[in-house]
């Protein structure tokens, strides 16, 4: 007989949550790759069958109770807010690329949270335009899968059998949309009473959400999402009527080569030369639009307002969406003084300002700078953020020499790049201070150390709290939950917090430094982030509301250390 004895050694190896969920995200990518390239999808049929089961694997902490029948009303929210207007009525969604809509009667629709132009193109279908590369498609299609899948269960709740009888709860949501006029307080409650019973909710926190979905068109707009996303699941169930998600022949023949970024740099080199600026020295921030004009500009056109207020007190001021006369007054001091707007044209959807500092008449910041000739002082060129892979994109094409008409080909004198913004913390809370030492990309081997010119000892006297080790590139700030960012945390990697376009720029930047040598190999580089959310914390999510005043102080201190290291020029 023989002994089984060896075999009880080998120990069966189990999972843990961590991996799990990291497999999830890695199948959820490769899936998402696969549909794009055959071109179309059902996402509750056999093809989408995939991303659901990935996503209900990873219950990331953005989508809260996707696992339960319950819905997940704060997670809907985020949602819908990164959504364009109506497409839960929309049984055909279209990804394109930028093919022209702008031209025509439709009217771009621009969700409230992502800048990107989506168009209604009738009853049944919307069309959103992807300029921002693989990031974008990424994020839409989670959104909706998870869209879909509370849909599902909406539709669980309220069908009673296969030949499409519902509950009564969900009649008397029907009457409340498809009411003409408006609905008086008592209809409102009745309506949010029912919805409430078949959401596996209570009355309360449907009634709490319930204004955070409103929108200038409809104050009902909760009552119409739930219904329309409930009726269009009904409508697969029982008549075979499956949503499609297509993406355009031309979005997937242009993906990935560049198109909105070249034409992006090109109309900034191209203005850098119009105005003389091309052999100045060159710093590139990526950052808001706000705070470097501020900064800059802000002390002088406002003067009162600063000889009365502590500097952040009034930079507090100039964040708030109600003080449009302000942000005006800096505004127009900064255009008459140096400062050139460029609007996107490109369809990046990524603003830039071009500060030259020589015409910059007064400011703390521009002292030192008295001795040097107007030819030697510094241009900042400021780009608002980029959208995940778009960062490399954008700055590899922006650190390319510029050939101009006559064919000539310019070097640009770049000295530094600098990138600023906020990300989720690991450890710490909203408002502190991220100093990367390199970064990580999720779900490969990448990793990129640099020698970052912000130092935690900058910050010493600010009041602030300061973290400083390895950032991860995230492939979506939505895919992530709390077992994989513990992993994170927890590991030997040092990880302090989490963000989705550091590795690409310095891809891009190592690339042009190291490898193309079209810019200077001894480029100077500035990361530094503040925190958002703590993912980890319940309740911190991203979902979980803005930073309002909290993220003013972190990102003028940021803006403060960057300009003041650009504008030194000893060290320069």
């Amino acid at each position: 007989m023989l002994s089984l004895h060896p075999m009880n050694k080998l120990k069966s190896h189990t999972r843990t949550r961590a991996q799990e969920s990291t497999q999830a995200i890695e199948r959820l990518y490769i899936t998402m790759r696969h549909l794009f390239n055959r071109g179309f999808y059902k996402p509750m049929g056999v093809s989408g069958e995939t991303l659901r089961e990935s996503l209900l694997t990873l219950r990331p902490e953005i989508y809260g109770s996707i696992k339960e029948d319950k819905i997940e009303l704060q997670g809907l929210l985020y949602v819908m807010d990164r959504l364009p207007y109506g497409i839960e009525e929309c049984r055909f969604i279209n990804l394109t690329s930028d093919e022209g809509y702008k031209n025509s009667h439709f009217e771009p629709i621009i969700p409230l949270k992502r800048r990107r132009n989506c168009y209604r193109i009738d009853s049944e279908q919307m069309n959103i335009e992807i300029t921002r590369g693989r990031s974008e498609i990424y994020d839409i299609l989670t959104h909706l899968t998870f869209l879909f899948i509370e849909s599902h269960k909406i539709m669980k709740q309220v069908l009673i059998n296969e030949k499409g009888d519902v509950i009564r709860d969900w009649k008397k949501l029907e009457q409340a949309v498809l009411k003409k006029g408006k609905l008086s307080q008592e209809e409102k409650e009745v309506a949010l009473t029912h919805t409430a019973n078949f959401l596996g909710r209570t009355f309360e926190e449907v009634k709490s959400v319930y204004p955070f979905f409103a929108s200038e068109k409809n104050e009902n707009r909760f009552f119409n999402i739930i219904y329309y996303l409930g009726k269009l699941a009904i409508d697969e169930v029982i008549a075979d009527n499956k949503r499609i998600i297509t993406f355009s022949p031309v979005l997937r023949e242009r993906l990935g080569h560049h198109i909105h970024g070249e034409l992006w740099a090109f109309h900034i080199k191209q203005t850098l030369q119009n105005n003389g600026l091309l052999e100045r020295p060159l710093h590139i921030i990526s950052a808001n639009m706000h705070s470097v004009m501020n900064s800059l500009y802000g002390p002088k056109a406002l003067a009162a307002e600063f000889s009365k207020k502590k500097s952040l007190e009034v930079f507090e001021a100039l964040s708030s969406p109600a003080n449009i006369k302000l942000r005006e007054k800096v505004t127009k001091t900064a255009l008459a003084e140096g400062m050139i707007f460029l609007e996107d044209q490109s369809g990046t959807n990524i603003d830039i300002q071009i500060i030259d500092t020589a015409q910059i008449k007064e400011s703390p910041y521009t002292e030192g700078l008295t001795e040097l000739d107007d030819s030697k002082k510094p241009v900042i060129i400021v780009m608002d953020y980029a959208f995940g892979e778009q960062a490399y994109e954008t700055m590899d094409e922006l650190l390319k020499p510029f050939v101009d008409s006559n064919k000539n080909r310019h070097f640009l004198n770049v000295v530094s790049v600098s990138i600023m913004g906020k990300a989720g913390i690991l450890e710490g809370g909203k408002g502190d201070i991220m100093i990367p030492s390199a970064h990580v990309f999720e779900g490969t081997a990448d990793n990129y150390p640099f020698k970052n010119q912000i130092d935690k000892s900058l910050f010493k006297d600010d009041d602030v709290k300061v973290y400083t080790g390895t950032m991860i590139s995230v492939l979506g700030t939505s895919l992530q939950n709390r077992d994989v960012l513990k992993f994170f945390h927890n590991s030997t990697w040092n990880v302090i917090g989490l963000e989705m376009e550091g590795a690409h720029y310095q891809k891009a930047i190592q690339a042009a430094s190291k490898i193309r040598r079209s810019i200077s190999p001894k480029v100077k580089v500035r990361y530094a982030y503040y925190a958002s959310d703590n993912p980890l914390e319940t309740g911190s999510t991203l979902a979980s509301g803005g930073l309002g005043t909290t993220g003013v102080k972190p990102t003028y201190l940021i803006t403060e250390k960057m300009l003041k290291q650009i504008l030194d020029t000893s060290k320069n």
